[in-house]
């Protein structure tokens, strides 16, 4: 066995590993849990709750770049992608697919701004995820995160325990276990999904995927017409 592959090998042991005594520890805490929830966890959920129903921050339009938003991509490019998505959503990862193929091809011209539209009704999981990639964004982990979600909806949407999951993605990404936990209960993570929400229902947004170029939303947005539509965006950028 080469030296490269018996590495590849030792650090999936050691990811395993980790995964196993995340778990154990999880289970020794779970006595405690109970507790620590009825006389702290909850009271803070219910500041938080009321800090968003009667706090809103700033929304912003398919042309503008928040303070706060996660782009991919230089800035300066002339042409603006703004996405709104539900990390649940099968069409969202089809979208997600169809973009990171054409991506070399069009990120000379664009840059690409993620937000935030979990449609919890019809996917019940897809807040707890926004929340993780909001968390993992204070860690500077955003897209490694948002990719990671995406890749493996599959295996996470019916799940009825997600966080489980979720922390064993943070682990594979090298996240902060207890500062993502304390990231994702600030009320500054659950603004940030919300505002993301209202703007794109100032926005129009229906359904997801939603997908803007400079300010114009795309039917059916798959790679040939996000390509072309770049492209044709450019051009009269120039």
């Amino acid at each position: 066995m080469s030296k490269a592959n018996q590495k590849k090998r030792e650090d999936q042991r050691q990811r395993k590993l980790d995964k196993q005594n995340y778990a154990e520890k999880t289970k020794r805490n779970k006595g405690l849990a109970f507790k620590f929830a009825l006389y702290g966890v909850l009271p803070l959920l219910g500041a938080i709750t009321l800090f968003t129903l009667y706090s809103q921050g700033p929304t912003y339009s398919t042309v503008e770049i928040a303070p706060n938003d996660h782009v991919r991509g230089e800035t300066e490019s002339p042409v603006t992608l703004v996405v709104y998505a539900d990390f649940q959503c099968p069409a969202c990862a089809t979208e997600h697919q169809a973009m990171m193929r054409i991506w070399p091809q069009v990120s000379s011209n664009a840059h690409l701004i993620f937000r935030h539209f979990p449609i919890t009704a019809a996917h019940p999981n897809s807040w707890t995820a926004s929340l993780y990639a909001e968390a993992a964004a204070k860690q500077d982990r955003f897209w490694e995160m948002h990719d990671y979600l995406f890749q493996t909806q599959a295996v996470w949407s019916n799940l009825q325990n997600v966080e489980e999951e979720f922390d064993s993605y943070a682990l594979e990404l090298n996240l902060d276990i207890e500062q993502l936990h304390l990231d994702i209960a600030l009320p500054e993570t659950i603004s940030k999904i919300r505002n993301d929400q209202r703007g794109g229902n100032s926005a129009g947004v229906l359904s997801t995927p939603s997908l803007f170029i400079n300010g114009k939303l795309l039917n059916r947005p798959n790679a040939t017409r996000i390509r072309d539509a770049v492209k044709e965006a450019a051009s009269l950028s120039g």
